[in-house]
């Protein structure tokens, strides 16, 4: 076995309760490394064209990497994949940090395949290499705060030894946005994993063990390791006095909005006045109470937070990020921090992505402004773009489906359609959009529109270079090379994912570091440009399962609103997205035609034979 690796995958099934280990195939890591690519390689194995969300056979897979427990940066991470996402309708993925991942391999395990539905809430205990499913009704309907505490105590009664993924009653509610939290405040979040999760009746993993992994050359993995550490502490982003470990992600508020690129109101506008007040300057000066890391992070980009009184009190939390700031605050007009705190931990609470939540109360807000909704279907609810104390309600009420929150339960997309104004829903592939104004940043745009997993910032991550100037500055309102670079970070962070190291190390190192690393925990022959192939072919792969389902070129678009409707005021003022003048180039660059990769492309990826 290559190093890096346990060498087993253990295999669930909920409905007769049979666990059993599968070895990992040598050449299937060489084709895939881990995390990401190896998950998606189990799903196309078993592909089913007309499998749904809450199918038994959709598969439910929790992958680590190579990397994940080793000694090296970041290196807390994990992957998680569905074979069917609730709220899209194609692949599921999401990835997350703290240390869950270190943990189940430590336990003896490279990743969980979960199949079938359980009669009853179970739980799955994984403890130093032995696997038992545990009948737990009495858990069912915990928040997940409460649950890693009760299952912690269960097990180990310590919390330093043990970690436990879970979801909250929006996954058991089979809420479309529902996300699988982890050591409390990790998630790994988008395209409604937990709900997944819910539907088999499976609560939580616990993880505990002793085991280590060896890498295959110990002293070349010390070299590599010095060399990226060197690079991480030297960056300004990425460095003791970088903005990431100073202001955390929450960092972005104010620099993307002095760009006109940090949307409100539902993307109506792309500038919020008020980003001052919720941004990670302000949190520092206000609401902060510590900093916290994943498990190997130098970076230390994690907040801990408190309200100590007021309607939006919160005696302990930890975020919110800059995207959950956005969501929860901007994009709803919200100015208030402490709302925004709030929110953000009933949605660690209750197991929902903060990112689709947002765009969902935003988009409601629309409908309402619009006069779409009917006053009695709120039942007294006042949703308005701006109502602080409004937009918090709504997060408790679409976790239970309580009143106007079992539209809310719907997500965007399928919200919108119900009250005939699709176009209100700011989306791709049925995922409500992050951060970033794709009018005013190019390359994001394109991003956003071609993500397998739908509307997605971090699938390539463009806004380091058409921001930030890493690693070389793009000019964020030209086309020009758009749809090259796209592919590439695209490629990129497929590797990244599936080795399984945190994103944010791409802020300072880049593919000779990872590829070096690699090598030395795995004993490939690696190099910058065989990585980058692998992550094309995990690209490839992924497309290829959305192709399956039906999605294509009709899919890979943007809201009219981003694409027909200049930015009427603010720094980007005139702006539109163009993508639709980017996307021929993108598809002829990728050997796609219509979305969708030729045989040829496949054949050359090995991905078909």
């Amino acid at each position: 076995m290559l190093g890096g690796y346990v060498g087993k995958i253990l295999d669930v099934n909920l409905e007769s309760g049979e666990l059993k280990d599968i070895p990992l195939d040598e050449e299937v890591l060489r084709m895939y490394i881990g995390g990401k690519g190896l998950g998606l390689k189990f799903i196309y194995d078993e592909l089913r064209e007309d499998i749904q969300p809450f199918d038994p056979d959709n598969l439910l897979i929790f992958m680590t990497g190579p990397a994940t427990g080793a000694r090296v940066p970041t290196s807390g991470r994990y992957h998680i994949l569905t074979s069917k996402s609730p709220l899209t309708g194609g692949l599921g993925s999401g990835n997350s940090g703290g240390k869950w991942g270190t943990y189940l391999k430590f336990a003896g395990y490279d990743g969980v395949i979960v199949r079938g539905i359980s009669d009853k809430p179970v739980y799955l205990s994984i403890i130093n290499g032995k696997a038992e499913l545990v009948e737990a009704p009495e858990i069912w309907g915990m928040t997940t705060i409460n649950v890693t505490a009760e299952l912690i105590d269960r097990t180990t009664k310590d919390p330093r030894k043990t970690s436990v993924a879970c979801i909250g009653p929006a996954g058991e509610n089979l809420i479309s946005m529902a996300c699988i939290m982890n050591d409390e405040y990790r998630t790994a979040g988008r395209t409604g994993s937990g709900a997944v999760m819910g539907s088999k009746k499976l609560k939580a993993i616990v993880v505990s063990g002793n085991e280590r992994q060896k890498p295959a050359n110990p002293e070349m993995l010390v070299e590599k390791v010095a060399e990226a550490m060197n690079l991480i502490k030297e960056n300004p982003v990425t460095g003791p006095k970088g903005g990431l470990h100073v202001y955390g992600t929450a960092v972005l508020v104010n620099i993307v909005n002095a760009h006109g690129a940090y949307s409100s109101r539902n993307f109506q506008n792309s500038h919020f006045p008020e980003a001052d007040e919720q941004s990670g300057e302000r949190l520092t000066a206000t609401y902060l109470t510590g900093t916290n890391g994943c498990w190997g992070c130098p970076i230390i980009c994690g907040r801990r937070s408190t309200v100590p009184e007021g309607p939006f009190s919160v005696k302990y939390t930890e975020g919110p990020e800059y995207e959950t700031i956005f969501a929860l605050g901007s994009n709803c007009g919200v100015k208030e921090l402490d709302a925004v705190i709030k929110a953000n931990h009933y949605c660690n609470e209750f197991g929902i992505d903060t990112i689709s939540m947002g765009g969902t109360i935003a988009c409601a807000m629309e409908l309402i402004e619009k006069g779409k909704i009917p006053e009695e279907r709120l039942q007294g609810l006042n949703l308005k773009f701006g109502d602080a104390a409004a937009m918090v309600e709504c997060v408790w009420r679409t976790a239970y489906k309580a009143g106007f929150g079992a539209d809310l339960a719907l997500g965007s997309k399928k919200l919108a359609e119900k009250y005939k104004a699709p176009e209100l829903s700011i989306n791709v592939k049925g995922m409500e959009l992050p951060a970033y104004d794709p009018r005013s940043i190019q390359g994001i745009g394109l991003e956003y529109a071609t993500a397998n997993r739908g509307g997605d910032h971090v699938y390539g991550y463009t806004i380091p270079a058409e921001i930030l100037g890493i690693p070389k500055k793009l000019d964020p309102y030209s086309i020009e090379n758009k749809p090259e670079w796209t592919i590439f970070m695209q490629d990129t962070v497929s590797a990244i994912n599936s080795t399984v190291i945190c994103l944010f190390t791409s802020f300072a190192i880049w593919l000779p570091q990872y590829a070096g690393m690699l090598q030395a925990i795995t004993g490939l022959e690696l190099d910058p440009e065989k990585l980058l192939r692998i992550g094309e072919r995990i690209t490839n792969l992924e497309r290829v399962i959305n192709n399956s389902y039906g999605l294509g070129r009709a899919e890979d678009v943007l809201p009219k609103r981003l694409t027909e409707e200049t930015i009427t005021s603010g720094p980007s003022k005139g702006q539109v997205s163009h993508v639709p003048e980017m996307i021929d180039r993108y598809y002829e660059l990728r050997g796609w035609v219509d979305g969708r990769p030729t045989e040829e492309k496949l054949k050359e990826l090995g991905i078909v034979r």
